[in-house]
Order: structure tokens, then C-alpha cells, then sequence
């Protein structure tokens, strides 16, 4: 249901501005409605988030706390909106300007620049959602997070970056209802909170070797919540 929500709230910068131009042919325009759209988007999916926290952390969930995530939630769904802008304008107008920029090799460093600063903010960016949710309400300390745990964890972010991908890519075939961009924000935020087990194990044990996590002690208690799940009883749940 939170996904069909988000649909409606996509159709703003995906299909208004083809409507609008059939009146009125301005590219700024489109570009305002498009800009107004992502925000509106990703106010929602910020709500989103700290709502379906309570789902990773094994509560109860219900409708009553997505509505009531709105009022804490809006600033990061504002600069998450900022920061989803910047990107679709580095993709449409900044990235094509640089590559016909003469000489072709300095136009070609240049976009090799933004291109991999633009890969890494991403691969940053992709946790503020769920670190916003989690670790604190104050938006600065909320991104230098979303840095430090990129920084820390190129490996498991440039695999969270794909999954997601491929989450999205898989929702097309169930239009966007499973498992959708709210589907995403929840596997976010499930891999975040894991994550943190890490860091809680580090600070009680600061001479312990980084590379050598003992995962299987730190997931423990989630093992045991969460059982064993077999393809019958994800069909049919309430028979379990």
C-alpha cells in the first residue's frame, strides 16, 4: 500500500510534465515540476523510512506510524529531494555539456571527475535515509555518516548499490508493488541496522581485528527470530 502511494507521487515528475508541455512548451518548466516531483517523492520514502524501521527491528507495524513519521522525517526527505535533483541534472545536462566540451580530453577529464565524485555521493547517499532514521535527527551529522560508513564499507555499499538495482529492475515485472522503492528503503535500512552490530562490536572490543568480524556470534538473536523460512511457508504464512 505504501508503494502504491509512492507511484501516485511519482506520476508528478514522470508524467505531468509531458501533459504540461502539450499546453505549454518550456523547459524550465518541465524542469520546476520534475524538481518539485522528486522532492514531493522523496519526502514520502523519508517517512518511509522511519516507518518500516520498526518492521527491521521485529515490532509491529502499522499505517498509523507512516503518517505519523511525516513530522520527523521531512527535513532528510528535502535534502534526499536536493541531492536526487543535483544528480538528475549532472545526468541530463552536466555530464553531455563536458563531453562536448574542446578539446575532447579535457572535456573527458572533466566528466571523469563529476562521473566518480557523483558514483561516490551516491554510493554515500544511499544510507541517509536509514542513518537519518537511526543515528540522529541532525542533517550534517546525518551525511558525514552516510561518508564515513561508504568509506568503511566500499565493498558491502557498491553491493547494497547493485541489489538495489536489481530490486528495482524485478519491480518493474510487479509494477513497482514488490518489491518497490519502499521495499528498497526497508532492505536499506535491515542492512544498516546489521552493520551496526559491527561498529556496537568494535567499541566494546577496540584492539579486535577489523577484518575479522565474528558475524556469526553478532547474528545470533536475529537467527533465532527469524527461524527458518521455506518457500511454502512464504506462500502461506498463516499456516506457520
Amino acid at each position: 500500500m505504501i508503494n502504491l502511494g509512492f507511484l501516485a507521487c511519482s506520476a508528478i515528475p514522470l508524467l505531468v510534465p509531458s501533459l504540461v508541455a502539450k499546453v505549454i512548451d518550456s523547459v524550465i518548466l518541465d524542469i520546476t515540476i520534475i524538481a518539485f516531483g522528486i522532492f514531493v517523492c522523496s519526502v514520502y520514502l523519508s517517512a518511509a523510512a522511519y516507518s518500516v524501521r520498526i518492521i527491521s527491528d521485529y515490532g509491529t507495524y502499522t499505517f498509523g506510524d507512516f503518517f505519523a513519521a511525516f513530522k520527523k522525517a521531512w527535513p532528510s526527505g528535502l535534502v534526499m529531494g536536493a541531492f536526487a535533483f543535483v544528480i538528475f541534472m549532472v545526468a541530463t545536462f552536466v555530464l553531455p555539456f563536458y563531453l562536448s566540451v574542446e578539446p575532447p580530453m579535457l572535456g573527458l577529464a572533466i566528466t571523469a571527475i563529476i562521473f566518480w565524485t557523483s558514483l561516490f555521493a551516491v554510493l554515500s547517499f544511499q544510507y541517509f535515509f536509514t542513518v537519518y532514521a537511526r543515528l540522529s535527527t541532525n542533517i550534517g551529522k546525518a551525511v558525514k555518516k552516510c561518508i564515513l560508513i561508504a568509506m568503511d564499507n566500499t565493498g558491502f555499499s557498491i553491493f547494497l548499490l547493485f541489489h538495489n538495482i536489481l530490486a528495482l529492475l524485478l519491480s518493474v515485472v510487479f509494477a513497482f508493488m514488490f518489491p518497490g522503492f519502499v521495499g528498497v528503503v526497508l532492505f536499506n535500512d535491515q542492512a544498516l541496522r546489521l552493520r551496526l552490530l559491527k561498529y556496537d562490536w568494535l567499541e566494546a572490543n577496540p584492539n579486535a581485528n577489523r577484518r575479522k568480524i565474528p558475524w556469526d556470534a553478532l547474528l545470533i538473536e536475529d537467527r533465532e527470530k527469524t527461524g527458518t523460512r521455506s518457500l511454502k511457508n512464504f506462500i502461506f504464512p498463516w499456516k506457520y
